[in-house]
């Protein structure tokens, strides 16, 4: 027998109702089936000094495979509802020669994006990371980081700029070739290297190596508020005297 439009209609509606519910297509669809883990991505996003993209930064442990990228439509969704999410395609980029990744993402409204990646039989998740190209662009101050490199551990500290909600800094030490010879959290606006006092998170390679005289480094510094969105991002050039 033969259906009306109107019968094929509510069809159509009640199937379109019934993906949204159960999630198809969504961040909560890749998980269903998984063993999750929740906070245990470290990434965060900042907004470029000279194009309009963000850059998503995550880093891959060893062994992390299957690495994607998932959004909301908007920032005015709830951010723990893992159907509010759904995968973008964007280009995955190397960070001090792989050590770090990162997303190149287009994005004109304000929104939520999660990162995920598969390890030892697990999917990882990160905690939702707030875009906020709009109303908090990512603030480039390399004058704001002071050095004293009058030794083989070299100590930094730097100021806050004009955002008072940053709760960590991520540093970052790397070679003339952009390696990364250190990278390590602090809540202090300080760090020595190679010196782990006050560092919360370390993620450095084995025994970082130490650093000569007459040779330039870099040091990289990323101010990450507590949703993840990166309030300043500056860098610098220095050497060991």
């Amino acid at each position: 027998m033969r259906q009306s439009p109107l019968v094929l209609l509510i069809l159509f509606i009640i199937g379109c109702s019934t993906d949204q519910l159960d999630g198809e297509g969504t961040l909560k669809a890749f998980t269903e089936e998984f063993d999750i883990e929740i906070d245990n991505v470290i990434a965060c996003a900042a907004s470029n000094e000279n194009d309009n993209l963000i850059s998503v930064f995550l880093y891959p442990r060893p062994g992390a495979t299957n690495i994607q990228y998932f959004e909301t439509e908007t920032a005015e969704v709830d951010k723990n509802d893992f159907r509010e999410y759904r995968p973008k395609l964007f280009s995955l980029t190397e960070v001090f020669n792989g050590y770090l990744k990162k997303f190149d993402v287009s994005a004109a409204a304000e929104k939520w994006a999660i990162v995920s990646f598969d390890e030892d039989g697990k999917r990882h998740l990160s905690n939702p990371i707030r875009l906020k190209q709009r109303t908090k662009p990512t603030e480039y101050l390399p004058q704001n980081i002071m050095v004293d490199s009058s030794s083989a551990m070299p100590s930094f500290t730097w100021q806050d700029g004009i955002y008072d909600d940053t709760k960590i800094y991520f540093q970052v030490v790397s070679d003339a070739d952009n390696n990364l010879l250190s990278g390590t959290y602090t809540f202090d606006r300080n760090f020595q290297y190679y010196q782990l006092g006050n560092v919360v998170l370390n993620i450095s390679p084995d025994n970082p190596p130490a650093l000569l005289p007459d040779v330039s480094y870099g040091f990289s510094l990323l101010a990450v508020s507590e949703d993840n969105w990166v309030n300043q991002f500056s860098q610098i050039q220095y050497s060991i005297e």
